[in-house]
């Protein structure tokens, strides 16, 4: 069942809606009258409650439909509508009184006050049993409940799938962003961008989506709707318990519930998978790598290019780049040796003072640097000083490898990437 688009379920929180509770056979039975509020019957009733004391709003909790035969409205019209205000203030769904010994029909006081707060009041024509009522909705909300469990767990079923088939975070992500149907990422505690899936609106890149609503403003609430969840585990880089956070943007459709129920069976499968193979940054450095190879092969526009390698970080101004690609052996290790080779790449760059962009593709077995430099001069001498990172973690021969779109002089066209022949240290 999709609760986006049955009318039954409430897609801001946990209940059915009070139409679907008058629509149920006991409320039915009891020939419901709408007098006010006909256009909130979309409220959602979390829970039913039945009483008939005058401060009956002290006891509730808001999103409850009550029930009541009118005892304890009070007889005159100033206690009526001093009832019906605090029930309003208090956020209840809706207010049923059942028409009998107490009311023949409602006073004008008690309507007129519901119209005035916006609170649906109903009057019910014939007696039914208020117990019969509270179990046919308490069975529903219950029932609701499940079906959305029954769907968050079939994610988390295919994530499941996905990891003992040999996938890894993102095919997670990219699982949880088809069934959302919104792009989904993976922050650093600090909001740092390691991991982008899905698509924005139009097809558009996520990286972009990213930039416009996350990039500049993680300091700053999400937009209305969005789910943020946290991945456990503490770790270095991190903050207190939290090893990173799950983002899913409303950007091509609302955000339910199930969403956020499916989102926290996914963040404790990533848990998982970060904490036994230390991933965030083989993970950063696999997402520059498909850009780095969307790059290469003309999937991203060359009017798009520098504004994607700035969300990533990559900001070389004005400067000549430098594309380098290097095809490694299978000498690294499954669980962590990218992020070891990325990290002593990106360590030995460190001194050369250029702005720098590195990216792996560990199923292909490459390691890709789009380097700003200074001057023309410096690409012989750069491209060593990036063959000798790669030497470092082990055997890395190098190739020459076209890398589309990026040039000299600033410009991101076409070009070819520096080839060195490395081994050992060199």
């Amino acid at each position: 069942m999709d609760s986006r688009t049955d009318h039954r379920f409430d897609t801001q929180g946990a209940g059915i809606t009070v139409q679907r509770a008058l629509e149920l056979p006991g409320l039915r039975s009891g020939l419901p009258e709408v007098l006010a509020g006909a256009d909130r019957l979309g409220r959602t009733v979390r829970w039913v409650h039945a009483g008939e004391v005058p401060n009956i709003a002290s006891l509730l909790k808001g999103g409850e439909l009550l029930l009541t035969t009118g005892y304890g409205l009070g007889t005159r019209p100033a206690e009526q509508r001093a009832f019906v205000r605090t029930l309003a203030e208090r956020g209840i769904a809706a207010l049923v009184v059942e028409l009998g010994p107490r009311f023949a029909r409602l006073p004008a006081a008690l309507v007129d006050t519901a119209r005035g707060a916006g609170l649906p009041l109903v009057q019910l024509h014939r007696e039914v049993p208020f117990v019969t009522v509270t179990e046919e909705i308490h069975t529903e909300i219950v029932n609701g409940h499940y079906a959305l469990l029954q769907r968050a767990e079939e994610v988390h079923r295919r994530c499941t799938e996905a990891l003992l088939g040999g996938g890894g975070v993102p095919q997670v992500l990219g699982i949880l962003a088809d069934f959302s149907g919104n792009p989904v990422f993976l922050e650093t505690a600090d909001g740092r961008l390691l991991y982008a899936a899905g698509a924005g609106p139009e097809g558009a890149d996520p990286l972009q989506v990213w930039e416009g609503l996350r990039g500049p403003h993680k300091e700053a609430p999400p937009p209305a709707g969005s789910v943020l969840v946290d991945v456990p585990g503490g770790g270095p880089g991190t903050a207190g318990s939290v090893r990173a956070r799950l983002v899913l943007l409303p950007v091509r459709s609302p955000l339910d519930p199930v969403h956020r129920i499916a989102a926290e069976r996914a963040a404790g499968i990533l848990a998982v998978v970060l904490m036994q193979a230390r991933q965030e940054e083989e993970l950063a450095a696999r997402g520059r790598g498909d850009f780095l190879t969307d790059l290469a092969e003309g999937r991203i526009a060359a009017e798009d290019a520098p504004a994607q390698a700035r969300v990533l970080g990559f900001k070389p101004g004005g400067s000549p780049l430098l594309p380098v690609v290097m095809r490694i052996g299978d000498t690294l290790s499954p669980g962590g040796g990218w992020a070891v080779l990325a990290r002593a790449v990106s360590e030995e760059l460190a001194a050369v003072g250029v702005p720098v962009l590195l990216g792996v593709r560990p199923v292909e077995g490459r390691v890709l640097v789009l380097l700003g430099l200074r001057s023309e001069s410096e690409r012989a001498a750069v491209a060593d000083r990036v063959a000798g990172g790669v030497g470092r973690v082990g055997q890395a021969p190098v190739h020459r490898v076209p890398l589309g779109q990026v040039g000299v002089g600033g410009r991101w066209r076409g070009g070819r990437a520096v080839g060195r022949r490395g081994g050992g240290g060199g």
